[in-house]
């Protein structure tokens, strides 16, 4: 039996389901809201006493974290070594100057630019202690892990299902998936037309894998009379200027599907896909600004029906 379940956390919708035969797989199923409600409290800059909250203020001083945090903590140094820096945690001051100071639900649908703030720095200056598992943010650097955090509960979330057999997570679209359904089917995932609420682009076969979308299309706003969204380059500190409204990501988890989708969207569509090509593990769908639809040439065996 399916069985699912729908809330809001992180700012997003969030689904949970899970293919099991036992009547346990209802009760561990309700638990997952109050997984996410645990893990926002450590991760979310948009509650004042948060963990991460507390550690963006203790510049300078060596700061014990959770297990969870320096989970993440490592997710995002790795992360930005496997983006070759294209996707960094320290793009908080960015976010802040270029308006996202709220969360998305609160922000005005024009906002003034601040200025001046330092470049995104690189998150392997930031000392850390593996023994003591302290973190040491250096004077005005301060983390954001709104672009990874979700991808990893999403896989945390997934993992503890799989318990009681095969499940799905999205956490606002950052899709982990276990195994094949008990039918031995593979599970369907939608891929959203950008600029949309209710339409589709493609469907999407898969299962034993991660699946993220980064886009342009939803958490942007005007900017002195330009859009301004939430990707930011780090390689300018702005907004980034790309050709890609979307790009869908298949990977072997959630976590680097969310790092390579932000990555081929900040480099564009045509060094994004070619730098999606050179890593097998990944495939991928780009949506540009002027329509086009372009798979990624194993993305081609994922499709359902065809584009």
């Amino acid at each position: 039996m399916l069985y699912r379940i729908d809330f809001r956390a992180m700012g997003c919708g969030m689904i949970a389901m899970l293919d099991g035969a036992s009547d346990e797989a209802s009760d561990l199923l309700a638990q997952v809201p109050t997984w996410f409600e645990e893990w926002e409290d450590i991760f979310s800059r948009f509650r004042p006493g948060s963990e991460l909250n507390q550690l963006n203020l203790s510049a300078g001083v060596p700061f014990q974290v959770s297990e969870a945090l320096w989970d993440v903590f490592q997710v995002a140094l790795d992360a930005e070594i496997d983006s070759s820096g294209l996707v960094r945690a320290t793009v908080l001051s960015a976010l802040t100057s270029a308006g996202y100071d709220r969360s998305f639900e609160s922000m005005p649908s024009e906002v003034v630019f601040r200025s001046p703030w330092d470049m995104p720095a690189s998150m392997l200056e930031i000392d850390h202690d593996f023994i003591n598992r302290t973190i040491c943010l250096p004077a005005g650097v301060n983390l954001d892990f709104g672009g990874i955090a979700k991808g990893w509960a999403a896989e945390k979330a997934a993992q503890r299902l799989a318990v009681l057999g095969p499940a799905l997570v999205s956490a606002g679209g950052d899709i982990s998936i276990t195994d094949v359904m008990i039918s031995g089917k593979l599970w369907p995932v939608s891929v959203d037309a950008p600029f949309t609420q209710d339409g589709s682009i493609t469907t999407l076969i898969l299962a034993g894998c991660g699946v993220a979308t980064s886009g342009t299309d939803y958490r942007r706003w005007k900017i002195g009379g330009s859009w301004g969204h939430h990707i930011i380059d780090p390689r300018t500190g702005f907004s980034a200027a790309t050709d890609v409204v979307i790009v869908t990501v298949v990977a072997p988890d959630a976590v680097q599907a969310e790092m390579a989708a932000k990555s081929a969207l900040i480099l564009g569509s045509r060094k994004g896909l070619k730098w999606i090509e050179s890593h097998p593990e990944f495939s991928a769908l780009f949506v540009l600004e002027t329509g086009q639809i372009i798979p990624s040439k194993k993305m081609e065996k994922n499709l359902l029906r065809s584009l």
